[in-house]
């Protein structure tokens, strides 16, 4: 493909379904988000066959809401991008199914994108995206990961986490703290009101050399503070600040030494994490001081989103690469293998 294209991204990689509209000469035409936060709520965590009968549900009504807002019609549409991996494979299924249908429906290709490239290159949907090439630290439920970014499809994983995610050790400390699922966000609310003298958590993996992290052991203490202390409002907030600062500390540490690894002048946060108030306050300091650029996409593409797949989409469509009869999806796919543009 070498002449303008749109492309019709969807998004069912885990609990949310997201579809969006992406022409390669315009942008971002239209987009539509349905969160199942209700659904999972009361199951303290995502449910993978409901996730999958609520992907089912609700994507064909997104997608003819998401085409009316672009006022467009499936007749406008030259391609296809659906997420092909990784997460959970029941809902990853449902888009894929659904995406290989509508190509064959409509004469158009198809591509299964990575979730995850989709996360690190979501800045580009932004008026002012990072140049190649970047360093971006992918924080999310489910990966914490510092990546070395050349260009689309040249990523080398520079550290990852051994254990926990950042995003999941919020919400594992948030539900400890009785704020519920998902409280990542409600941990973070919570914290503005602590004390940030009164506990001190440890930064793990900080005292040795190296870009991996580890959060187990800091949803450990965690715990442990809990129980030794009364649970009043203003502690809940205290140990929420000293948890928060002890997150933020420890991927700001991270990110300025693989900054001086690679001596690269941009940083991007990507993921879920990337939302953090806190954490992005930290980085742009950080970043000020080194005189490196900091670009992140605005909150609502922090987390799963079909335009970021749509954007994706549409770039390896371009470059000739498109899906065969088969479909295919990976719970687990490495971004290294990935196919460079």
């Amino acid at each position: 493909m070498n002449t303008a294209v749109t492309i019709l991204g969807i998004e069912t990689s885990c609990d949310e379904t997201g579809i969006a509209v992406y022409d390669s000469e315009l942008g971002l035409l239209a987009h539509t988000i349905h969160s199942q936060t209700d659904i999972h709520a009361q199951w303290g965590g995502v449910v993978p066959e409901l996730a999958s009968r609520d992907h089912i549900r609700k994507a064909i009504p997104l997608i003819e809401d998401t085409l009316a807002a672009a006022n467009l019609t499936g007749k406008d549409i030259q391609g296809v991008a659906y997420t092909k991996g990784p997460g959970l494979v029941g809902a990853l299924l449902v888009g894929a199914m659904l995406g290989r249908t509508l190509g064959f429906a409509w004469n158009v290709p198809t591509v299964g994108v990575h979730h995850l490239e989709g996360h690190i290159l979501a800045p580009f949907l932004e008026p002012n995206p990072p140049s190649f090439p970047f360093l971006a630290l992918l924080v999310s439920g489910g990966h914490t990961e510092l990546v070395k970014v050349e260009g689309i499809g040249q990523y080398e994983i520079m550290g990852d986490t051994l254990d926990d995610a950042a995003g999941e050790a919020f919400d594992k400390t948030a539900k400890l703290l009785g704020l519920g699922y998902p409280g990542g966000a409600a941990l973070a609310k919570l914290a503005e009101c602590g004390n940030p003298t009164r506990f001190h958590f440890p930064r793990p993996m900080t005292d040795r050399p190296g870009l991996d992290f580890s959060f187990s052991g800091l949803k450990t203490f965690a715990l442990n503070t809990i129980e030794a202390n009364p649970q009043d409002e203003q502690t809940k907030a205290d140990i929420a600040r000293a948890f928060e600062d002890a997150v933020v500390d420890t991927l700001t540490i991270k990110c300025r030494r693989a900054l001086d690894q690679t001596q690269f002048k941009s940083l991007v946060i990507a993921g879920g994490v990337g939302a953090n108030s806190a954490l992005r306050q930290r980085l742009q300091e950080m970043c000020a001081k080194r005189g490196v650029s900091l670009s992140f996409p605005r909150l609502e593409f922090c987390t799963d989103n079909g335009a970021m797949i749509a954007y994706v989409g549409c770039q390896r469509l371009m470059a000739g690469e498109w899906d065969g009869l088969d479909v295919k999806v990976y719970p687990r796919w490495l971004l290294s293998d990935l196919s460079q543009v």
